[in-house]
């Protein structure tokens, strides 16, 4: 049994460890809070790039830009956004996973985050490209990524490009997902993701898109110049808004993590609290004890 010097030196490091728990959920929330308002921020800018390409889409087709010709026979490409630190609970494991299941090994990967790259470097798998990004994420630091991956589509005989990250749905809940991002379906060209205006619970208006369609256009030079513009900003946010979804989910699981945390030490210090409290009770009774035998003994 554990003498009460021991227990008062564990109540002492678990309640340091509390303090520091607290800290870092502190720290996260105020991250998590930074990640929303940059999210929210790019929503008008979203929906006006998607009222145009919305009408664009209708006057041109797949064979308009090589951006949206479908390929036959090549590899996929697929770029993985994790965390560069860990005790954010199952982020990472839940994503990795979910790649694992979903993605052929011979794909390439391109990384962005320490602890996923580590982990498929460590399997063996083809890592062709890694990229470090800020927090919070600076829109410029997000080009470099989106003019990488849009040139391995052109230029390098990928069929398909992916990007596996974690949705932020609400500060309890993150979902790992795989999005196609090259070649972009005109059938999704300018359609609001979910991931768009942080998680699910933002969607697209009817009105906003029936009042895109109603526009009419005139294009100038042609609707594949216009093409050749607003495709590669199209890319960029999308990437840009894949980056700020994952540092929220980020954020957010370990706000909840060291919450957990930090709740289980409390919980820890009162269980050896009320153990420190017993021992010293017991001592002093058996102190009392000892002094009532010697007090009869002497009579």
């Amino acid at each position: 049994m554990a003498n009460l010097r021991d227990i008062r030196r564990r109540i002492k490091s678990v309640k340091n460890t509390a303090q520091i728990t607290r800290a870092m959920q502190l720290v996260a929330a105020a991250k998590m809070k930074k990640a929303q308002d940059q999210a929210l921020a790019g929503r008008d800018y979203a929906d006006l790039l998607n009222q145009v390409l919305v009408n664009l889409k209708e006057n041109v087709g797949e064979e308009a830009h090589p951006l949206l010709q479908a390929k036959e026979g090549g590899k996929e490409l697929i770029l993985i956004i994790s965390t560069d630190k860990g005790l954010c609970g199952a982020l990472n494991t839940n994503l990795g996973k979910k790649i694992r299941a979903e993605i052929s090994k011979d794909a390439d990967i391109v990384t962005v985050g320490r602890k996923l790259r580590n982990q498929f470097a460590k399997a063996g798998r083809n890592m062709i490209a890694d990229f470090e990004v800020r927090d919070p994420v600076p829109f410029a630091e997000a080009r470099p990524i989106a003019k990488f991956l849009t040139k391995a589509f052109l230029e390098g005989g990928y069929s398909k490009v992916s990007v596996a990250f974690s949705n932020y749905v609400n500060v309890m809940r993150q979902e790992p997902v795989i999005v196609q991002l090259l070649p972009i379906s005109t059938a999704d060209l300018g359609e609001k993701q979910d991931y768009e205006g942080m998680g699910k619970d933002v969607n697209v208006k009817e009105t906003d898109h029936a009042a895109a369609l109603s526009k009419d256009y005139l294009f100038e030079p042609s609707g594949k110049a216009v093409l050749d513009t607003l495709l590669p900003l199209y890319i960029n946010f999308q990437v840009y808004q894949m980056l700020v979804e994952s540092r929220a989910s980020e954020h957010s699981a370990r706000m909840v993590a060291m919450k957990g945390a930090t709740d289980n030490a409390k919980k820890f210090i009162k269980e050896l609290t009320l153990e420190y409290n017993k021992l010293r009770q017991a001592a002093i009774t058996a102190e009392l004890l000892e002094i009532t035998t010697a007090m009869r003994a002497m009579e």
